[in-house]
This record gives C-alpha cells, sequence and structure tokens, in this order.
C-alpha cells in the first residue's frame, strides 16, 4: 500500500487557512450575537413594557422556540442547504434568513410584540442551524489532519467572540438613559448584528470551496484547484495527489457501500454508531445547563443582588473570558485529545453548578454576600469547564466522525438532538427557578456527571485522525488508521504518518 506523509504546511498556506477559518467563524460571531442579545434584551426595561411584561413561562417559550427553528432546519433544510449549494453558500442563506428574523424582533411591537418576537425567534433559528453546521463542516473539510481541531475550535471562538460582543453592546445601551434609549435601545442592539451579516455576505463568494464536497460532486478539476490553493502548493505536488487520491478513494468506497442514501445512517451499524454518538453529545452539551446560563446570564446575577448594570457588565467579562479559554482549547485540543477536554469540562461544570445550587440554600435571600460572590466566581469556573469542553468539542467531533458524502446530513441530524436539549434546558431553567431555586441547579449537575460516564466508557479518541482514516474506530473497514512514525508528542507537523503495511491473509 502506498504510503501517504503529512508535511509542514508552508507558512503561507497556514495563514490562509487561518484567515478562511476566522473569516467563517465570522458567521458564528452573528449565531453567538443572536443568542446573546436576548439575554441582555430580557432585563430592559423597555423591553419588558413593548412586550407587556412578560412572565417566566412566556420568556422560557421565547427562548425555547427558537430552538423548534434549528430543530426543524437540521431535519429539513441544514443538510440539503451543506450538500447542494456547498458548505459556502448554506452559510450565506443561513445568515440571509436569519437577518429577516432579526427585522421581525427588532420591530416587535403593539398588540401582536410578542407574536412577532416568537416567528422573529422560529425564523432565526431556522437559519442559524443553517451557520451551525455549514461552518464547522468548512472548517473541518479545509483542515490537515493534524491540526482539524484547532481550525474548527475557530468556529466556537467566533460564538464566544459574538456572546461578548453582545453582553458590551447590552452593557453599553443601559447609558442611554433617555426615554428614546428606553424604548428602542433594545431594538438598536438586536439590529447591529446586521453589520456582520453583511460584510459575510459579501466576502463568501471569494472563498474557496472544500475539496472533498466538490470532488463528491464531481467537480474533479475545480477540487484540484481549491486543495492545491489550500495547502500552497503545485497541483502535480505529491502532497497534493496523495490527498486528492485519499480524498477521492473515499468518496467512491462510500457512494459504493451505502448508496448515498441518509436511512443508512439508522440502518448501517458502523454509521449509527457515529450517528448516536454525535447526537448525544449535542444533547449533552445543551442539558449540561449552557442554554440557561447563555441566555439567563443577567438574571441569574440579578437574583443574587446585584444590579443590571453591574450584571450586564459582569456577564460580558464572563463571556469575554469565554474567549481566552476556547483559545487554549484551540490550542490543545489536537495534543490532549476530544475525550479529555470533554471530561474535564464535564468535572468543572458539574463542580460549579454543585455550589451554586447549595449555597444559596444554605445562605437564602442574599443574606451572606459572601456566598453570593462565591456563586459569581463559579459560575466563572463553569464558563471555563464549558469552554475546555462540550461548547467546541461537540462540533469538532461530531463535524469529523461522518463519511464526506453523509457528513452534512450526519452533522445535522446530530445536531438536531442539541435542539431538544436546548428547548428543554430553556424551559426547565426559568419555571424551575421560579418554584424550587437554586436547586435546579442540581438537575443540571446531574447531568454532566452522566455525561462523564457516558464519553468515558462510549466515546473513541479521534485526534490526529485523517477524515478518511476514521472510520475503523467505528467498525468501518473503508480504510486502515494512521499510525505514528517518528515518537511521542502528538499533534506536531514534521512527524510523518505512514499507513500500516497490509499483513498477509
Amino acid at each position: 500500500m502506498t504510503s501517504l506523509k503529512l508535511h509542514v504546511l508552508p507558512s503561507r498556506a497556514s495563514f490562509r487557512l487561518h484567515v478562511l477559518c476566522a473569516f467563517f467563524a465570522l458567521a458564528s460571531f452573528v449565531w453567538g450575537y443572536n443568542i446573546g442579545i436576548l439575554a441582555t434584551v430580557f432585563v430592559n426595561p423597555g423591553f419588558k413594557k413593548a412586550l407587556h411584561y412578560p412572565t417566566a413561562s412566556q420568556k422560557g417559550l421565547i427562548t425555547a422556540i427558537y430552538y423548534l427553528g434549528t430543530w426543524i432546519s437540521y431535519l429539513f433544510l441544514s443538510h440539503p442547504a451543506s450538500d447542494y449549494l456547498g458548505r459556502r453558500w448554506a452559510a450565506a442563506v443561513g445568515i440571509l434568513v436569519s437577518a429577516v428574523g432579526t427585522a421581525l424582533q427588532a420591530g416587535a411591537g403593539g398588540s401582536g410584540a410578542y407574536a412577532m418576537m416568537i416567528v422573529g425567534r422560529i425564523i432565526c433559528g431556522i437559519g442559524i442551524a443553517l451557520v451551525s453546521t455549514s461552518v464547522p463542516l468548512y472548517q473541518s473539510e479545509v483542515a490537515p489532519a493534524l491540526q482539524r481541531g484547532r481550525y474548527v475550535v475557530m468556529n466556537h471562538i467566533g460564538l464566544v467572540v459574538g456572546l461578548a460582543g453582545a453582553f458590551w453592546v447590552g452593557y453599553g445601551m443601559t447609558f442611554w438613559e433617555s426615554d428614546e434609549g428606553e424604548r428602542n435601545g433594545w431594538r438598536v442592539s438586536i439590529a447591529l448584528q446586521y453589520i456582520p451579516s453583511l460584510i459575510l455576505v459579501i466576502g463568501l463568494p471569494f472563498c474557496p470551496e472544500t475539496p472533498r464536497w466538490l470532488m463528491e460532486k464531481g467537480y474533479t478539476d475545480r477540487a484540484i484547484s481549491s486543495l492545491s490553493y489550500l495547502r500552497d502548493a503545485d497541483p502535480s505536488d505529491d502532497i497534493i495527489r496523495n490527498e486528492l487520491d485519499q480524498i477521492q478513494t473515499s468518496v467512491e468506497a462510500h457512494r459504493a457501500s451505502t448508496k448515498t442514501s441518509w436511512t443508512v445512517l439508522f440502518t448501517h451499524r458502523p454509521l449509527f454508531e457515529r450517528l448516536w454518538r454525535a447526537a448525544v453529545l449535542q444533547f449533552m452539551a445543551q442539558m449540561c445547563g449552557n442554554t440557561a446560563m447563555k441566555y439567563y446570564l443577567p438574571s441569574i446575577f440579578i437574583t443574587l443582588g446585584l444590579g443590571r448594570r453591574m450584571s450586564l457588565m459582569i456577564g460580558g467579562i464572563e463571556s469575554t473570558l469565554k474567549i481566552g479559554c476556547t483559545i487554549i482549547e484551540m490550542l490543545i485540543i489536537d495534543r490532549v485529545g476530544r475525550r479529555f477536554t470533554l471530561i474535564l469540562g464535564c468535572s468543572v461544570m458539574a463542580l460549579a453548578l454543585l455550589i451554586n445550587g447549595a449555597l444559596p440554600q444554605a445562605y437564602p435571600n442574599n443574606i451572606n454576600h459572601a456566598a453570593d460572590y462565591a456563586c459569581v466566581v463559579f459560575i466563572f469556573f463553569y464558563t471555563f469547564g464549558y469552554s475546555l469542553g462540550f461548547g467546541p468539542a461537540a462540533w469538532v467531533y461530531g463535524s469529523e466522525i461522518f463519511p464526506t458524502n453523509l457528513r452534512a446530513r450526519g452533522l445535522n441530524l446530530a445536531a438536531s438532538g442539541g435542539s431538544i436539549g436546548s428547548i428543554i434546558a430553556s424551559q426547565v431553567w426559568p419555571v424551575g427557578i421560579q418554584n424550587i431555586g437554586s436547586r435546579t441547579y442540581f438537575f443540571f449537575m446531574a447531568i454532566n456527571l452522566a455525561s462523564i460516564v457516558i464519553i468515558y466508557f462510549f466515546f473513541p479518541e479521534t485526534k490526529q485522525l485523517a477524515l478518511e482514516d476514521i472510520d475503523p474506530l467505528f467498525g468501518d473497514a473503508q480504510s486502515p488508521p494512521l499510525v505514528e512514525n517518528g515518537g511521542e508528542g502528538g499533534g506536531e507537523f514534521g512527524k510523518d504518518l505512514v499507513r500500516p503495511k497490509a499483513q498477509p491473509v
């Protein structure tokens, strides 16, 4: 069998990949901003008045209905867009659809304000689902195997930068204290996401499509051209020919074995082994408490005795901290692996949730300010855990384990599990806090503890494997795994990866 060697990427190729993946992360920025700005709007007096002072259950519905939109899109719209339009144009369509929903939310008013907000949230969910899957698909398919985790984590960096930007915008709007500011400050803050959306839509046509999608669609010449650009190498170079041959072999093998029907994700055992893992990972990533933290963080701080402006400022600091934590994850995920970061993240989140559940029980009604401040500190610990674990790693894992011809469908079906988790969590949180108080934290703590066990026993490690070499991990012998040649210290370029020699029968 011909050996395959992965060399150090030329500096210009590395720069191109970073720029491309960062630009696509702008779509994730819109995704994060779309989520984060609602958390600031919930505590805005003008919003409360415009929506006729919504109850806890109504706020829960405004939050949860967004995920009904994502669930519908994941199942019926997002994967056809990624498969037929390509990863680039799927992201563009998602941004445009989301812009329609944004307009409805920003314009909500009068007797139909609540209905406009609900419809706008559903439409935004449909559009953001296209974004949330097409972006990591693109990043995983253009990245080299040894650093794929790094590039896909840039998707989550974009998300948390969007979250942080939303909180700081919400904080800034508290200084617009005039009557006009109270009426329209929250509307302006929602509409500001049009700026990055416009930049993204203008720039996407100039980005190359992924070689794997082009090869899957039979555009061989374009695939060669795209791969040559991404690797900064001549089309006749052995690096290009070897990687292209590997992609083509994988595409043809999966076409022959699965007939490309999406039902094989359920009927073909090795593919189902991937699907249920990716779906469970997405479900746990929302049920771990993250959905509640994203949407109700300022409300949480207010219950701890902080004022609105201070709550939004601390929310901005917390969201900014996520950026640094996610950058740390980007630097280590290809070295320590997906499993380690997921288990570490769940452990930290479980501890933080335990503290936040127990201290208000021991010191109710904010009678002990030290306990309240400790809760704030452990919310930051929770942020650290999520940003090292589920936040980026769930998308990295799900975007890399499916074969090319089923990657979009598989990731979207898996992401629909996250939508279900988000619907449950966003409804449980406000009602739970209203009825059983801080004991609600214990429910989410239990989810994290269960996640540790599930990940440890059922999730194989995927670090440093080419996308075409993940099959054997799930019982599908389409291609043999790569083995290292050159000692320990995974994740560094400069080490040759070669296929094992075929053994005599």
